[in-house]
């Protein structure tokens, strides 16, 4: 099974950070990272990436450890595909 790890919108988190993110935890390019960005932006949800649980658990924990260290209150959860 897969999995997707989810960004939610929140007021706080900048786009430069999610942009970040992206790219930083999820390897995306800067083009790829501005379209999911502007994605949870726009709709209040953007799929970061789909993975094995333990990978997309991994990746969800260290994108919202990076925010908190930062002090954003980003949200990111992993569902079933």
């Amino acid at each position: 099974k897969l999995f997707k790890v989810l960004l939610h919108n929140d007021d706080f988190t900048t786009m430069e950070f999610v942009v970040w993110v992206l790219e930083y935890v999820f390897m995306k390019n800067e083009a790829e990272a501005i379209v999911i960005m502007l994605k949870v932006h726009q709709e209040g949800v953007g799929i970061a990436g789909v993975y094995p649980y333990e990978i997309a658990y991994m990746k969800s924990q260290k994108a919202m450890n990076l925010a908190r260290a930062r002090e954003f209150p980003l949200l990111v959860t992993v569902e079933e595909e």
